[in-house]
């Protein structure tokens, strides 16, 4: 029986462009979005026709719009990306900001954590793509080889066995930049909020340092180490003929996909290194994302958003909300984010309206 979704509600409390929405495997009934206005909301999800979800918390601290929002894997911390040249790390059940990320000189665009929430890179206007620590310290800065034009969106894989950083950009190129592992002998406690032992570096280029976790409920032991120098190039995907807005990677790690001004889904094998195949939205592409549990691929476009089937290579659905008539010079809101709940049920999309809609998959008759 085929699938289709249904818009099941809305989620108002923005007041600009909803630019990013995040969703967290631990905590199912909370969503993280960032905007326009400065400002990230938690939100908690009642599911309730009539009002789908309220804002639990408000984050304030960014001086200009939040362009990008992850939540690490246990669900406790976020990061943010911001137009005010800095990141901020998050302790979520405070609603604080436990780090300040300062190091580009121009608008930070896009944001990710590593598979085990050890290592941060961000992408900028200013063109460079930067790896960071947990305590907020910039450890390389990739620009060899690197895009020469903005650096629109940046993601870690999710597969630790693969640990590669996709970057697209806009001069039209997906970037794909290998981590090489060095050894697997130092115990790191993540977000560690006290430095308990410093060594000098074993091998010269080589982060070694030690933490302390004053809470080790919340604190995960981790025990790889990675040489952030090593992040060489491993391949330019090139085939885009306008800028590229946005990349994701599929939840094995094994697929990305790009999407921008040209309206055309690219889809990359990561671990062959080469191109699969193309799928045509027909509109300027905002932002993608694979689904966690069917093969599915969701582009937000400036029409649309349409759900494509990745086995049958074509489109299944398109969701399309009824927007009040708007006048002969305004245009309807587009849809410029996307996130999956962790059980793939619901579709969250934020729009230029300052709304969240939330969308539910249901069977086909």
């Amino acid at each position: 029986m085929a699938e289709q979704l249904i818009l099941k509600g809305t989620l108002e409390g923005h007041n600009g462009w909803v630019t990013s929405l995040a969703t967290s495997m631990e905590n199912p009934n909370m969503l993280l979005s960032a905007s326009r206005d400065k400002t990230l909301i938690i939100w908690n999800l009642t599911r309730d026709e009539s009002q789908y979800g309220y804002p639990k918390r408000s984050l304030h601290g960014h001086s200009h719009i939040v362009s990008d929002c992850v939540i690490s894997s246990d669900g406790a911390y976020a990061l943010s990306a911001s137009w005010d040249k800095t990141l901020r790390l998050w302790e979520l059940a405070s609603g604080t900001t436990t780090r300040r990320f300062v190091g580009h000189t121009n608008d930070v665009l896009s944001v990710s954590f590593s598979a085990d929430n050890r290592q941060i890179v961000s992408g900028s206007r200013d063109r460079t793509i930067k790896l960071w620590n947990t305590l907020g310290d910039c450890k390389y800065t990739i620009t060899e080889k690197g895009h020469t034009e903005w650096a629109s969106c940046v993601r870690f894989s999710p597969n630790p066995q693969n640990p590669v950083i996709v970057s697209a950009g806009w001069d039209k190129l997906v970037k794909v930049s290998k981590q090489d592992r060095y050894c697997d002998f130092a115990f790191h406690m993540m977000f560690a909020t006290q430095v308990f032992a410093t060594s000098e570096p074993v091998h010269a280029g080589h982060e070694t340092t030690i933490h302390h976790c004053p809470d080790p409920s919340f604190c995960k032991a981790l025990c790889s180490v990675w040489e952030l120098s090593t992040c060489k190039l491993q391949t330019d995907h090139i085939g885009h003929t306008g800028y590229i807005n946005t990349v994701t990677i599929s939840p094995d790690g094994s697929l990305c996909a790009s999407g921008g001004k040209d309206g055309t889904t690219m889809l990359w094998d990561l671990n062959e290194s080469k191109h699969l195949y193309s799928l045509n939205a027909n509109d300027e592409i905002h932002a993608l994302v694979f689904s966690p549990n069917r093969y599915w691929l969701c582009a937000a476009t400036a029409s649309s958003i349409i759900i494509f089937d990745l086995e049958k290579k074509s489109k299944v659905d398109e969701l399309k909300p009824e927007f009040p008539a708007v006048g002969k010079k305004s245009r309807e809101p587009e849809c410029v984010s996307l996130a999956w709940s962790a059980d793939g049920q619901t579709l969250f999309a934020g729009y230029t309206d300052n709304i969240i809609r939330a969308w539910g998959v249901m069977s086909r008759a």
